[in-house]
């Protein structure tokens, strides 16, 4: 599986521990930065991860600031892109059972490191349901998104 991985400032060490872990599991891992503790701007970084997703360059993307909000709102702004932040395995399962999600927004501020893996881990070894009620809402969100991104 190909992963694009980015992170701001705030996660960037975090960023590094996921990699490795990444790395050591036979991942393919594409990391888009940044590359040190140096501020920079979340928006940027979101939005290489999320092109390499919808390009289809990698399978998933994992973004990673100081809560997981900032770069999933940014990574949301692409067309195709279902970027969901999660705090727990729950909400890493569930994101991927039922919504589908492509990108994994998480906070190097919200858990510590092996709660961020584990969430890691459940978000990559879980598939969306087939199950039509599944689907149908997909398929309503990319009606939504027809509708608004011209």
């Amino acid at each position: 599986m190909k992963i694009a991985i980015g992170s701001d400032h705030s996660g960037y060490k975090l960023k590094e521990v996921i990699k490795k872990f990444l790395q050591e599991n036979m991942y393919e891992v594409t990391d888009f930065g940044c590359y040190s503790e140096e501020a920079v701007d979340w928006p940027d970084i979101a939005l290489l991860v999320a092109e390499a997703v919808k390009n289809k360059f990698v399978d998933i993307g994992i973004l990673i600031d100081g809560f997981g909000g900032a770069v999933a709102l940014a990574a949301n702004k692409v067309k195709g892109i279902r970027a969901v932040c999660c705090y727990n395995t729950i909400s890493a399962k569930l994101a991927r059972q039922h919504d589908d999600a492509n990108i994994l927004c998480i906070g190097a501020k919200t858990v510590g490191e092996l709660e961020n893996i584990e969430i890691v881990k459940t978000f990559l070894s879980t598939q969306m349901l087939s199950e039509p009620r599944y689907l149908n809402r997909l398929k309503k969100l990319q009606d939504i998104e027809d509708k608004y991104f011209k």
